[in-house]
């Protein structure tokens, strides 16, 4: 039996959970980002899609920032030929570092200084062909070698939880502790099985569950349970030799979910119900709300996009076409009628 197979029924504590041998930690993540951004053309014809801004920071490096916090100091992208963008943003910029030095702006230079903090290192590993998700994460191992590593799926921007942190920090939490493969879910409509990987939960102990099974967008009669993998992931570095070995599977693509099915047989493998709200900014409408959030807390411009919202909610009854059914995973309970910082949780 693996060090760390499965607990018997609803024993977090179990030995067998509690590996006994020097505790790793998670301290490089994977950011594939090689895919085309097929559904924000014309935008992301010359530009990244993980490039498109929330406000003024775009959303590659929000998720680069909740790797940080999580104490990731090796930060490995996958990318394709046309995301040279994203190496720059991440790269010293000599002229604009002078020009700024220059002009006195000094509490911009200091913002530039700091998008990557010192002593993290960025690696940057080409993907020739898109060959899958699972593929992405396959380039990553000879840089990740046999450590456990993040997987952060930037499109997904989570909030961070005030008292708890960011997503990835909730979930090396408790890598530490049990030391297995952790996915990152959050319960999703029934009616929207069919977009997300499911897992099939066992009991284990708070927003924790153990992984029976994960299914590949089942459809909602079809679906073991409401728990969605989105976008975050702690993986032992076995995972390598299953996605060398397992055949081509959906779209004839390496599929990370068929990955980690076969790594369910041989190892332990939670799903954790982090506490932080998730903006899907891989559509348009999820990319759009969120954007909308973050302007209206903006430190800066928050006030007075706040006040722009309220003073022009009526334009929205004047422009919108139909009142489109909206996602729950997005905005609860809203109608085009409703003040719009009541829709978004923002009103004073």
């Amino acid at each position: 039996m693996p060090d760390n197979a499965p607990p018997s029924a609803t024993q977090p504590d179990s030995k067998t959970s509690e590996v006994n041998k020097v505790k790793r930690q998670v301290r490089k993540a994977v950011f594939p980002v090689a895919g085309l951004g097929t559904r924000f053309l014309p935008a992301t014809k010359a530009s990244p899609k993980e490039m498109l801004p929330i406000v003024d920071k775009p959303l590659i490096q929000y998720g680069v920032e909740e790797a940080v916090a999580a104490g990731v100091d090796t930060l490995v992208f996958i990318i394709g030929r046309t995301k040279n963008a994203i190496a720059d943003h991440f790269d010293k910029a000599y002229e604009l570092e002078v020009e700024l030095e220059m002009r006195g702006k000094t509490d911009l230079l200091d913002m530039v200084r700091k998008i990557v903090p010192a002593g993290v290192e960025c690696v940057y590993v080409r993907q020739a062909e898109a060959l899958g998700l699972g593929h992405a994460v396959l380039c990553a191992r000879p840089v990740v070698g046999n450590e456990p590593f993040a997987v952060i799926l930037a499109d997904d921007l989570i909030e961070e939880d005030p008292r708890e942190g960011g997503a990835l920090k909730q979930m090396a939490q408790h890598f530490n502790k049990y030391q297995c493969s952790i996915l990152g879910v959050e319960r999703v409509p029934q009616e929207e099985t069919h977009k997300y990987g499911i897992v099939h939960p066992l009991p284990f102990a708070d927003r924790l569950s153990n992984v029976d099974s994960i299914v590949e967008k089942p459809k909602p009669a079809d679906a073991p349970s409401n728990l969605a993998v989105v976008g975050r992931y702690i993986l032992t570095s076995r995972i390598f030799d299953l996605l060398q070995t397992i055949p081509r599977g959906a779209g004839n693509e390496i599929q990370l979910t068929d990955g980690i099915a076969a790594l369910l047989n041989e190892e332990q493998v939670l799903a954790y119900e982090f506490s932080g709200r998730r903006h899907d900014c891989g559509s348009k409408f999820g990319y759009l709300v969120a954007t909308v959030e973050y302007g209206a807390r903006h430190p800066e411009l928050g006030e007075q996009f706040q006040a722009y919202l309220r003073t022009n909610s009526y334009r929205l009854n004047d422009t919108a076409p139909a009142k489109p059914a909206l996602s729950a995973t997005s905005v609860t309970a809203a109608t085009i009628d409703d003040d719009p910082l009541d829709r978004l949780g923002l009103s004073s």
